[in-house]
């Protein structure tokens, strides 16, 4: 079963550097359970894509994550089912420091909110990472910067 292990910050300012590869994410919610289980729609670059995430027992920072691609027909068809539950985002994909960063510079609603995330082979990885001070204060499990729950209830109060 593919896991994720990643780590979140909230950036201030993000200039992307030359070699980020830039895509437009379009993500809605399909469902979100009370235990953070998700299923969501994602156009990304040329890709439709359906995934779930859940969370591994024992409160460990991997999550379960399974994707499938879609057509662009089925993706059309599920798209509705989404509304009240989307967002916008542009993410910049770069290496740094022997880590790759996905920052993600938020669109419409979410305008303003800059977020960087690393995803880690281990637990182990993830707890070693020193991250780079542009990367700013974490916020990896804080609830209100999810993306699930941006999509729902938009940016969190200062």
């Amino acid at each position: 079963m593919p896991l994720e292990i990643e780590r979140k910050f909230r950036l201030a300012s993000f200039d992307p550097p030359p070699a980020a590869v830039r895509q437009r994410i379009e993500q809605g919610y399909i469902a979100i359970k009370d235990d953070g289980t998700e299923v969501r729609l994602r156009r990304i670059g040329g890709s439709c894509v359906l995934g779930v995430k859940r969370s591994t027992a024992g409160g460990s920072p991997a999550r379960i994550e399974v994707e499938r691609e879609l057509g662009e027909e089925e993706f059309t068809e599920l798209w509705p089912a989404t509304a009240g539950a989307r967002l916008v985002k542009d993410r910049y994909t770069f290496d740094e420091a022997g880590v790759t960063v996905y920052a993600d510079v938020y669109q419409e609603e979410l305008a303003g909110l800059l977020t960087a995330e690393v995803e880690f082979g281990s637990v182990a990885e993830a707890e070693a990472f020193t991250p780079p001070d542009w990367f700013g204060v974490e916020i990896t499990g804080v609830k209100a910067y999810k993306n699930q729950t941006l999509a729902t209830r938009g940016l969190p109060e200062a």
